[in-house]
């Protein structure tokens, strides 16, 4: 659920007549726009983990090795081949004596950034191996470098409001605005990024954009700043 609502932008000025020194408009002391301004953005996941898993259970041990082998090199043979780095791809086995039989299994994790990759590549291997391989739905999440890059943004759009709202204030009294005197990072709010587990709807009967949407991050500032009042604003100006 989103917070609630930041309160209205607060906006004070000091408007006293003052006359202005040679040379076009300079600050003047005393003179000062005060505001308060806010910004909301939202980020989608950048990266999608997805699992595979897949086994078999023979009376002799080379034939399970050799069954589960065979899918595995396909699998990594098919991600490589549409653009997956050996890197995002993780293998792990698990080798064990069941009754009278032996049993081998193994889970497949990659990671994609490229999400349609993603989709051909499960649809192709559903295609290909069939039951013979388990698809876990997607998990999609935030890198680190993505998150940090959603906190600067909404900050930077926090103050280029403030500073337009400055703007607009000074104009309506005829007046130019001057530097920053001061920028203020009030409260800073993050939420969303992750599915909810009490969501009413199971999570493997959500679709792929249903899934990217529960896991959008949002990230909100609130930012207050005071500029100096350069006098007359000068409408002759060339632009």
């Amino acid at each position: 659920m989103a917070p609630p609502a930041p309160p209205p932008s607060r906006v004070f000025a000091e408007l006293d007549p003052a006359p202005a020194g040679r040379g076009g408009p300079a600050a003047l002391p005393g003179r000062e726009v005060h505001v308060s301004g806010s910004a909301e953005l939202s980020a989608l996941p950048d990266r999608a983990r997805v699992s595979l898993r897949l086994g078999s259970r023979k009376e002799a041990a080379a034939e399970a090795r050799s069954s589960v082998s065979r899918r595995l090199q396909y699998i990594a043979h098919s991600a490589r081949q549409r653009g997956v780095p050996e890197e995002n791809m993780t293998v792990t086995e698990d080798f064990s004596r069941v009754e009278n039989t032996y049993q081998m299994e193994a889970e497949v994790c990659i990671i994609f950034s490229d999400f349609g990759q993603m989709q051909n590549i499960c649809n192709l291997l559903t295609e290909k191996l069939g039951t013979s391989v388990t698809i876990n739905p997607p998990h999609f999440y935030h890198t680190p470098e993505a998150i940090d890059t959603l906190r600067r943004q909404v900050c930077v759009t926090a103050v280029g409001n403030t500073r337009r709202k400055a703007q607009e204030v000074c104009r309506l009294f005829g007046q130019a605005l001057g530097k920053p005197l001061l920028i203020k990072e009030e409260e800073t709010k993050e939420w969303g990024g992750y599915i909810d587990s009490h969501l009413s709807q199971s999570a493997d009967s959500l679709t792929l954009q249903e899934r990217i949407q529960n896991a959008t991050a949002y990230a909100s500032c609130r930012v207050f700043a005071v500029f100096e009042i350069k006098g007359k604003e000068n409408r002759n100006k060339l632009l």
